[in-house]
């Protein structure tokens, strides 16, 4: 091969590597307008799911990796979607055709928690839903996913609220309440979480956001404090709040060791624990302690990294069965 023949080559190579950080450069450029462009997605094909039956309320609790997403079903196309997944391409896309296979056609959004595993996709479900309120959390943040969901909340018209104590939502015969956290002067990030108690039909769920077992001790304070004055110190106007009446538990920080703790477990003393985890997580979760803790008070335990999203039926008479599927 002569001089001019190794040029020619030489060119040639560098014309097909140009060629493919354009086409690399094409692909990441048309994910991030997918991604981002929310009217792209409502043409995503929605999940199949059953009718959902006269009366019946249904919970879901989706997998989104190491984060949280729980939906539940008020009936009417009304649905309280409680965190919204980091905020990834692949949850939010999952996220959505969830919805849109739910039929929802109105969204209660609430945000229990600050960081980007709880609040990163809530921007894409005020872009692409028809949201009526959005609940954010007492602790603000600085972080760009945050200030993002007021600005697009302020765009839609979307009224914005402060979750914390004694904040009610009732649709029907549901009523969700939030029980912590009580002041607006909260300093520590995971404490400041959210925790909301939902009922109907006499089954009482509890979402423990991302709480540790320092802020479970302060609300078993607080339910001791109320047993000893006769008064039930969570209630919120006339809805009823009884902790130690919980069948169903959302755990508490994707099972984490630190929380979980065996006091709070002995008064929950939950039938049903659903963990929210992604698969081979850095963090570990769920601990084998919490595991242990759980199965010690007789929970049987749904983890969404091993099962994929858990759907909970409550019936009119006050029963609830447990499925789950991936898709």
């Amino acid at each position: 091969m002569n001089s001019q023949e190794r040029k020619k080559q030489r060119r040639k190579r560098k014309l097909l590597k140009l060629l493919w950080i354009l086409i690399v450069a094409a692909i990441v450029a048309a994910i991030g307008l997918w991604n981002n462009f929310t009217p792209f997605r409502r043409y995503l094909p929605a999940y199949s799911f059953g009718e959902l039956k006269e009366g019946e309320v249904r919970i879901h609790f989706l997998d989104v990796g190491q984060g949280d997403c729980e939906i539940a079903e008020l009936g009417g196309g009304t649905v309280l979607v409680i965190d919204a997944g980091d905020g990834s391409w692949e949850n939010n896309d999952h996220i959505l055709r969830y919805l849109k296979g739910l039929g929802a056609q109105s969204v209660i959004l609430a945000v229990t928690h600050a960081d980007a595993d709880h609040c990163g996709g809530a921007a894409a479900i005020l872009e692409d839903q028809n949201t009526e309120t959005v609940f954010l959390p007492v602790l603000p943040a600085s972080m760009k996913v945050y200030t993002d969901i007021e600005r697009r909340a302020e765009e839609r018209g979307t009224e914005v609220k402060t979750l914390s104590r004694y904040t009610a939502i009732k649709r029907g015969g549901a009523y969700a309440v939030c029980i912590s956290p009580y002041s607006v002067d909260e300093t520590d990030a995971n404490d400041s979480s959210a925790v909301i108690y939902f009922s109907y039909a006499g089954v009482n769920v509890l979402f423990g956001g991302d709480i540790s077992a320092a802020r479970e001790e302060r609300l078993l304070d607080e339910q001791k404090l109320s047993e000893e004055l006769g008064e039930h110190i969570f209630d919120s106007g006339g809805l009823a709040v009884r902790l130690e009446e919980t069948d169903i538990l959302k755990v508490s920080h994707h099972g984490s060791g630190g929380s979980s703790s065996e006091a709070w477990l002995n008064l929950l003393k939950p039938e049903t624990a659903v963990i929210s985890c992604g698969q081979g997580n850095y963090y570990g979760h769920p601990a084998e302690g919490a595991l242990a803790r759980l199965a010690a008070v007789g929970a049987e335990i749904y983890r969404t990294d091993e099962l994929g999203d858990v759907m909970i039926t409550i019936s009119p008479d006050g029963t609830y069965r447990t499925e789950y599927h991936k898709n």
